[in-house]
C-alpha cells in the first residue's frame, strides 16, 4: 500500500514539473555532446598535429645546418614577424604578392561574411580606425541584416511552403501534416542539392587546390556561419577574373543563408517538431496571465476590438487562395 501511494506521489511530482525535467535531460544531453565532440576531435586530430610539429621541428632544424650564419633566435624572430602578417591575410610568398586582401571586391565580401556572422578570420582590419569602424559597423549591421533576412524569408516562405501545403491539403484532400512533412523533406533535398553539391563541384573545379570533399565542407562551413577560414575561394595564385569570382561568392552565400533560413523555418512549422519544442519549454500560468493582462489600464475594450479588427484583416490578406468579396456583388447575388 505505501509502495503503490510512493509510486503515485512521484508520477505526480514527475508529471507537475516534467517541463523542468525535460530541460535538465536536454541541458545534460547538450554537455554530453560537446564533450563526445572534443573526445572525437582530440583523438582524430591530435596525431595529426603531433607529426605536422615534428616534420617543421625537422625542417627548422636542417635549415639552420645548411645556412650556419643565421642564428636560431634571428630565424625565430623572422618566422613571428611572418606568422602575424599571415593572421592580418599577408603574406611574403611571391606567387602571393598579387592579391590584394582590401580592394573593392576583396572588401565587399569582407563586409557580406561579417553582417551574415560567417567571419572566416582570413582578413582582419589592419589599422584602429578599421577595427572601430567594424565594430559600430557591425552593431548596426547585423540586427539589420537579421531583420532583413526575417523580412525576406517570411514573404518567401508564403510562396515555398505555406501556400503550396495548403493547396495539395484543399485540392487533393492529403493530410496537412504528411504533406508538411513531404514538401519539407522535398524542399531540403532541393536545396542541399542546389547550395552544397552543385556549388561544390563547381568549386571543385574552379580552385586547383581543393577536391570534392574540400569544396562541400567549404559550402557547409560557410551556410552554417561557422566561418572556419581554412578555405576561402578566390585566394589562389592568379586567379581568373578574382574580382568577378569574389562577388558571385558574395551572392552565393546571401542567396544560400536564405535558403537555409527558408528550410529550417520550414521544418520548424512541423507540428511535430512544435510538439517536442514545448517539451521544454515553461508552461504559462493562465492566472497569472489574465491577472496580468487586467491590469494594463491602457487596454480598454475599443482598443482591443480595434486590434482583433486589424489581426483579422491581416489574417485574411494572408491566407492563401481566399478571394474577397466586395459588398456590391453581394448585394447583387442576394437580389438574383
Amino acid at each position: 500500500m505505501l509502495q503503490s501511494l510512493a509510486g503515485s506521489s512521484c508520477v505526480r511530482l514527475v508529471e507537475q514539473h516534467r517541463s523542468a525535467w525535460c530541460f535538465a535531460l536536454l541541458v545534460l544531453g547538450y554537455l554530453l555532446y560537446l564533450v563526445f565532440g572534443a573526445v572525437v576531435f582530440s583523438s582524430v586530430e591530435l596525431p595529426y598535429e603531433d607529426l605536422l610539429r615534428q616534420e617543421l621541428g625537422k625542417l627548422k632544424q636542417r635549415f639552420l645546418v645548411e645556412h650556419a650564419c643565421l642564428s636560431e633566435q634571428q630565424l625565430e624572430q623572422f618566422l613571428q614577424r611572418v606568422l602575424e602578417a599571415s593572421n592580418y591575410g599577408v603574406s611574403v610568398l611571391s606567387n602571393a604578392s598579387g592579391n590584394w586582401n582590401w580592394d573593392f571586391t576583396s572588401s565587399l565580401f569582407f563586409a557580406s561574411t561579417v553582417l551574415s556572422t560567417t567571419g572566416y578570420g582570413h582578413t582582419v582590419p589592419l589599422s584602429d580606425g578599421g577595427k572601430a569602424f567594424c565594430i559600430i559597423y557591425s552593431v548596426i549591421g547585423i540586427p539589420f541584416t537579421l531583420l532583413f533576412l526575417t523580412a525576406v524569408v517570411q514573404r518567401i516562405i508564403v510562396y515555398v511552403t505555406r501556400r503550396p501545403v495548403l493547396y495539395f491539403h484543399i485540392r487533393w484532400g492529403f493530410s496537412k501534416q504528411i504533406v508538411a512533412i513531404i514538401h519539407a523533406v522535398v524542399l531540403g533535398f532541393i536545396t542541399v542539392s542546389c547550395f552544397f553539391f552543385i556549388p561544390a563541384a563547381i568549386f571543385s573545379v574552379l580552385e586547383e587546390d581543393w577536391n570534392f570533399l574540400e569544396s562541400f565542407y567549404f559550402c557547409f562551413i560557410s551556410l552554417s556561419t561557422i566561418g572556419l577560414g581554412d578555405y576561402v575561394p578566390g585566394e589562389g595564385y592568379n586567379q581568373k577574373f578574382r574580382e568577378l569570382y569574389k562577388i558571385g561568392i558574395t551572392c552565393y552565400l546571401l542567396l544560400g543563408l536564405i535558403a537555409m533560413l527558408v528550410v529550417l523555418e520550414t521544418f520548424c512549422e512541423l507540428h511535430e517538431l512544435k510538439k517536442f519544442r514545448k517539451l521544454f519549454y515553461v508552461k504559462k500560468d493562465k492566472e497569472e496571465d489574465h491577472v496580468h493582462i487586467m491590469e494594463h489600464d491602457q487596454l480598454s475594450f475599443s482598443s482591443i476590438s480595434d486590434q482583433a479588427a486589424s489581426m483579422k484583416d491581416d489574417q485574411k490578406a494572408n491566407e492563401p487562395f481566399v478571394s474577397s468579396q466586395s459588398p456590391t456583388s453581394n448585394d447583387s447575388s442576394l437580389n438574383n
